[in-house]
């Protein structure tokens, strides 16, 4: 057993939550920013927990439009929906940064936490967590300003270095769930604002106070808001 699955283990207070025999189970995965780990209606047989680094969470809308749900940092649970309701996965999860995640197979939790209280208490805690995020975050890109959810957008997608690629719009604009169009208009009122720069399919932030400002508090993740 890797022992830095321990000392994650300990971090986040849950030695007391898991015996032995599922501690000895649970396995320690890196991914690469930008990577994913599993797509929407990919089969779920891991839950994983978010240990280190930075998760994007989103889905495909029933028109085909893929909108972002969350960012995740430690700690959080990817999979559980899915681990209690015995489906696909229902959204799409991928790296913002390198991360780290303990994964541990469903087979190995029903085995040995099926009937186990404070297990149950803590999925229902989670899930009940992750549903009202989605509330706020279908309302967000429904109540919300473009400008405000473009500023969003990149502060989040930018936690540890200032240079988002801009190559891919088209799917900037339909995660944050926009035209093509207007994203553009918006990205250049940003570059002309000087809060960033838009060059060689890269975008650079040169504000991010600025930026933080727009947003205000309407942004997609709590730990953001000033």
């Amino acid at each position: 057993m890797d022992p830095r699955v321990i000392d994650y283990l300990k971090q986040f207070q849950l030695m007391e939550l898991f015996p032995p025999g599922v501690r000895q189970e649970m396995t320690l995965a890196t991914f690469k920013n930008g990577e994913r780990l599993f797509s929407q209606d990919d089969e779920a047989h891991i839950l994983y927990f978010l240990v280190k680094g930075k998760l994007k969470i989103s889905m495909l809308s029933p028109e085909g439009k893929r909108l972002i749900l969350a960012f995740k940092t430690p700690f959080d649970i990817v999979g559980d929906i899915e681990y209690v309701r015995n489906c696909p996965f229902i959204n799409t999860v991928e790296a913002v940064t390198d991360i780290e995640v303990i994964g541990i197979s469903h087979h190995i939790l029903r085995k040995q936490l099926n009937e186990n209280a404070a297990w149950l208490q803590f999925l229902l805690r989670t899930i009940t967590q992750k549903f009202e995020s989605k509330s706020r975050a279908m309302n967000f890109n429904l109540l919300y300003t473009v400008d405000v959810r473009v500023a969003s957008y990149l502060l989040s997608m930018t936690p540890t270095q200032p240079v988002l690629d801009s190559t891919s719009l088209v799917d900037m604009a339909d995660l944050i769930g926009t035209s093509y169009r207007h994203l553009n208009r918006v990205l250049r009122q940003f570059e002309e604002a000087g809060w960033l720069v838009k060059k060689r399919g890269k975008i650079t932030l040169l504000d991010r106070k600025a930026l933080l400002a727009q947003a205000g508090q309407n942004i997609y993740e709590q730990e953001e808001r000033k």
